[in-house]
């Protein structure tokens, strides 16, 4: 893989040890190696951020504590009953494998350790319409069908990917990478590309309601609603570029975004206007 895209692989990894005395509350702008973010459910609210050291919850204020051992979290994602899974490396070393918590990121479990493992899938994606499937990139695409107890390869990932979202319909799964976007309908089995050709996609995201985002390097934050026709989203990131996404309601209202220099940008209102989150 070239040096220049191993930064935008870096999405998320967590502990399978139970919370512990933790650092001081920070404010969401001094942290940084974000892997990855999810919305809160009620009760907890706020959003959680996946880092280099650990997964921190962050409130409306944008006051951010550690909830977790300080590990290396790789790759993280959220299902759409509020839980979390992870995988990565702990700050010991080595790799922990497939990690859950049904508490907001306060405590997790170990509860696999992948096929071949134990994997540190560097990006994951639970599906918004089966909460029981699954999908981690870990040299190849591997898909869990159970909630994350057991794994099955299903075939190589495209060329340098980035990113991954599963799809509203089952077996479609969508891949950021260097060389654009690209679709499978048979859980990674085969792809397709969707658009042009050598733009880079540093991020993708599915949302609820069936509305796919791809940021292209250069084009900006894209848009395909459920009627299939693109629209663009400005984000005022400049030179940086987007590596994650969320969105934390129904309608597409509430999105956050975070960049590959760790900041992380919020909009209540789909997106027609964008400020740093807690602000």
């Amino acid at each position: 893989m070239k040096n220049w895209i191993s930064p935008l692989i870096l999405i998320a990894a967590a502990p399978f040890w139970a919370s512990h005395a933790h650092a001081e509350t920070v404010d969401v702008s001094e942290l940084s190696h974000i892997h990855g973010v999810a919305f809160l459910p009620e009760p907890w609210s706020g959003i959680a951020l996946a880092t280099h050291n650990g997964v921190y919850l962050v409130d409306k204020d944008g006051q951010a504590k550690l909830a977790s051992t300080p590990d290396d979290f790789m790759g993280f994602s959220i299902a759409p009953d509020g839980r979390l899974f992870a995988s990565g490396h702990p700050a010991s070393g080595g790799n922990i494998g497939v990690i859950s918590s049904t508490d907001g990121g306060a405590t997790w479990s170990h509860i696999s350790d992948g096929a071949g493992g134990p994997v540190d899938f560097h990006a994951m994606s639970v599906s918004q319409v089966n909460p029981s499937l699954i999908y981690g990139l870990y040299g190849g695409v591997q898909m869990s069908m159970d909630g994350g107890a057991s794994w099955v390869e299903r075939g190589p990932a495209p060329e340098q990917t980035i990113d991954i979202t599963a799809g509203s319909s089952e077996g479609q799964l969508f891949a950021g990478t260097t060389d654009g976007l690209m679709e499978s309908s048979d859980h990674g089995v085969t792809w397709s590309r969707i658009g042009p050709a050598g733009v880079p996609v540093t991020a993708v995201y599915m949302d609820t309601e069936g509305s796919l985002y791809a940021y292209y390097v250069g084009a900006g934050l894209l848009r395909r609603g459920i009627d299939g026709k693109w629209e663009e989203i400005s984000v005022p990131v400049g030179e940086d570029v987007v590596l994650h996404l969320a969105a934390g309601n129904s309608d597409g209202d509430d999105l956050v975004a975070v960049t590959q220099k760790g900041n992380v940008l919020a909009s209540m209102n789909g997106g027609e206007s964008w400020a740093p989150f807690g602000q």
